[in-house]
């Protein structure tokens, strides 16, 4: 069965890409032309977005350098502790929604300090799964189409990475906790 699943998985990408030009030209449809100004889209969609992504990208720095990360983590250590927390994951808790580079560089370093073994690594890794890049995919996809006013999806989506960090770390405790 897995054997199966592997080959299935090996051919997926080649048979669509091989797939979706047959489909195009059996109906009719000028492909390369079609692709060229898909293409020439994808490319004024990324160009409208850059200033969002820098300004972005600023604010992660200017959080992470003003010493700010610190303060918080230290803010929220007295909660985190009675929930039985380790502040060590705190950081990644906090810069994950905003950067999902610069949360797998804290999980990088949580790993390397303390094994992916060890119950804050395997609490680090199952809160960088459990937790989304919420404020970057916000900024990626508000700003393609121009949304200016995000009404409730960023804070349902805020609720939604509390939520998949506390569960993460109630699980991990539950089950690898001795």
């Amino acid at each position: 069965m897995i054997s199966a699943i592997n080959t299935i998985s090996a051919w997926a990408v080649p048979l669509l890409l091989l797939g979706i030009p047959i489909l195009g030209l059996a109906r009719g449809v000028k492909v390369y032309e079609s692709f060229v100004e898909g293409a020439k889209e994808g490319f004024a969609a990324a160009v409208r977005i850059i200033p969002f992504l820098v300004a972005m990208f600023v604010a992660i720095q200017v959080f992470q350098q003003s010493g700010m990360m610190s303060v918080l983590t230290r803010l929220i250590s007295p909660l985190t502790s009675r929930l039985f927390i380790p502040d060590e994951v705190i950081p990644l808790a906090l810069i994950r929604p905003l950067s999902g580079s610069g949360a797998l560089g804290i999980l990088a370093s949580i790993l390397e300090t303390y094994g992916p073994d060890s119950l804050i690594g395997m609490m680090a890794s199952t809160i960088m799964g459990s937790m989304e890049t919420t404020f970057y995919v916000s900024t990626v996809y508000f700003g393609a189409v121009g949304v200016r006013k995000v009404r409730h999806a960023l804070p349902a989506a805020i609720a939604a990475d509390i939520a998949g960090f506390l569960t993460a770390a109630l699980v991990v405790t539950l089950v690898f906790a001795a």
